[in-house]
């Protein structure tokens, strides 16, 4: 008796996560779609401090890269709420 008892506790005991694999893997994909857009808006600096670059103002920088962020800011809070079946 004192064994199945040992057993049983030992499942009890069984340390758990806190979510399910596939909110993990959402949850990297959102941290992955975070890291490409910041890597979207790097760059677009001048090598000579008295010439001003347009290329800061490019379409990339302003437009997509945030967009990119905010997108990836949205999946990650997706894999947090989303229900494990």
């Amino acid at each position: 008796m004192k064994n199945n008892n040992s057993k049983e506790e030992q499942q009890v005991q069984k340390q758990e996560f806190l979510f399910d694999g596939i909110n993990y893997k959402i949850l990297l994909i959102g941290i992955a779609v975070i890291a490409l857009g910041f890597i979207l808006m790097s760059g677009g600096g001048s090598d000579n401090p008295n010439v001003f670059n347009e290329d800061v103002f490019s379409f990339r920088r302003i437009r997509l890269a945030p967009t990119t962020v905010l997108i990836g800011f949205g999946i990650t809070i997706y894999s947090i709420f989303k229900k494990s079946k």
